[in-house]
């Protein structure tokens, strides 16, 4: 057995001691190296997935892409010794003609031996907006269509099929296959936003079957709400001089660049031919119509969940009402969102009309008046003004509620 002094186990126990504090320090120190740079990384990992987030975006109806012409198929015309006014409306002509389609339709009658027999139905226009085949036309072109043809510049015709039609801002989209060595012409859309009264405009379509014929005007009037049937009111719709006749419906109304600022749609007129006032649905709503009947078939609107009494003299008079125009509400849908908003239905249920087509109403509730600042008179108009609204979008709806206004914010629903 070995024996140290006192100085040496001294010495011995220092050196032991600083070697200890040696080896725990150096581990402590990558400890905390490594806890660095698993937080770092973690860190980093975070930030990737917050920069992800980000950049992700979601939607419940992503935007249909149309596939246009390429920039190859515009023709170059020779227009050396034409005034300025000439040049622009031939260069539109030449590039847009060739998208601009004639639509002819069968419909299917009852003849003497009530048997179903097909016969003529109406005529009209489009315009190819994708060169896969799709066509924009008119929803009153092709309403009760049994065959729908498409015949194009070239003379040939296809037989159409209907993708979706939307008779809310009468647009419609129909469809051929083009043969697959054949380069479609087709026409972009433009703005409608930004059009200005006494801005050029040319309209080529198909009037009495004169096939691409085209006339040339301004805008004349700009936001007409024009209604087109008992509860269909159009918004914002183009007023022009260009002369518009039967057979134009659903044509392209262009501006002087050659994209499409409006679908033509109706005339005023007492004879029936252009009296020089003519209506398009703008640019703006063909446009977004075009792409969800192209995506869904159908238009997706958000709508209040509640039912409605268009209020007249009568019903005001009998329920003691500050206005006589506007939509009574009847009954709103329990623990629907219009409910939790705190729209109000009737409670008094009275029996309105003549004897043989009286319906059961309800007095009391609340009287729409206007939906994000737009006047609502009618059921026409609260269509109207939901018309670009989609559900789970949230207006700003004024009610009258007695003698006082109230404006209730409430979340549409499909």
């Amino acid at each position: 057995m070995k024996l140290y002094s006192r100085s040496q186990v001294v010495v011995i126990v220092c050196v032991t001691a600083i070697a200890m504090i040696a080896i725990f320090a150096g581990m402590l120190l990558t400890f905390n190296f490594t806890r660095s740079q698993s937080t770092e990384a973690v860190e980093d990992d975070i930030s990737e997935i917050e920069e992800t987030q980000e950049e992700t975006t979601y939607s419940d109806t992503p935007v249909f892409e149309f596939k246009t012409s390429s920039s190859d198929l515009v023709k170059k015309v020779d227009l050396e010794g034409y005034s300025q006014d000439e040049i622009q409306n031939i260069t539109v002509y030449e590039n847009c003609k060739d998208a601009v389609v004639n639509i002819t339709t069968e419909v299917v009658a009852v003849n003497w031996f009530l048997e179903p027999v097909p016969q003529e139905g109406s005529s009209g226009s489009g315009a190819i907006i994708d060169k896969r085949g799709y066509v924009v036309t008119n929803s009153h072109v092709i309403a009760d269509a049994y065959r729908i043809y498409i015949s194009l510049a070239d003379g040939t015709q296809y037989e159409g099929t209907v993708v979706g039609s939307d008779a809310a801002s009468d647009i419609a989209v129909v469809k051929f296959t083009p043969p697959e060595n054949m380069n479609l012409r087709t026409i972009d859309f433009g703005e409608s936003s930004h059009l200005k009264v006494g801005q050029k405009v040319i309209a080529i379509g198909n009037p009495f079957g004169l096939e691409r014929t085209m006339t040339t005007g301004i805008v004349s009037g700009l936001g007409r709400p024009i209604q087109s049937s008992q509860n269909t009111i159009i918004r914002n719709m183009i007023q022009t001089d260009t002369a518009i006749n039967p057979g134009n419906s659903g044509g392209p109304l262009l501006d002087t660049r050659g994209r499409i600022i409006g679908i033509n749609t109706m005339i005023y007129s007492n004879s029936g031919d252009s009296a020089g006032i003519g209506f398009a649905v703008p640019a703006d709503t063909a446009k977004r119509v075009a792409s969800e009947l192209i995506q869904n078939g159908k238009v997706r609107r958000g709508t209040i969940d509640a039912t409605f009494v268009q209020l007249n003299s009568s019903i005001a008079n009998y329920a003691k009402l500050a206005v006589n125009s506007g939509l009574l509400v009847q009954q709103v849908a329990e623990k629907g969102n219009a409910a939790k908003a705190g729209l109000k239905g009737g409670t008094q249920a009275v029996r309105y009309g003549s004897v043989r087509n009286a319906q059961v109403i309800y007095l009391g509730g609340d009287v729409i008046t206007a939906i994000d600042g737009i006047a609502v008179n009618s059921l026409a108009g609260y269509y109207a003004a939901l018309e670009s609204k989609k559900p789970g979008d949230e207006v700003s709806v004024a009610v009258l509620r007695g003698r006082k206004t109230v404006v209730i914010e409430i979340t549409l629903t499909e």
